[in-house]
């Protein structure tokens, strides 16, 4: 079973930026969407950003639309969340999941549900 690895999250001020990173374990196929989630405390995962890896389509939830940007790595195995212009709402733990029973990337941030990874916090603060 791949597992995941976030790393890059910490502490920002508000209107800074942060590049998560979430570095796979083995092989995901590119047909698998891949996405990044985030709990805030008190309140259920969100999904934030998706891609569908295979024909580079995304999904982006309203709150983060025009801040954030989804990318992948191939060589690297590795799947990147450029966040910009944060906001404190921002602030929760990131997880990255990928999920093979589904097949869009809105599908992936809409209803994916399982187990999760240890993720990275992130806190936008001044």
């Amino acid at each position: 079973q791949v597992q995941f690895v976030e790393s890059g999250g910490g502490l920002v001020q508000p209107g800074g930026s942060l590049r998560l990173s979430c570095a796979a374990s083995g092989f995901v196929s590119d047909d698998y969407p891949i996405g990044w989630f985030r709990q805030a405390p008190g309140k259920e995962h969100e999904g934030v950003s998706c891609l569908l890896i295979r024909d580079g389509s995304t999904y982006y939830a309203d709150s983060v639309k025009g801040r954030f940007t989804i990318s992948r790595d191939n060589a690297k195995n590795t799947v990147y969340l450029q966040m910009n212009s944060l906001k404190p709402e921002d602030t929760a733990v990131y997880y990255c999941v990928a999920n093979p029973f589904l097949t869009t990337a809105q599908a992936m941030c809409i209803s994916h549900f399982g187990s999760w990874g240890q993720g990275t916090q992130v806190t936008v603060s001044s």
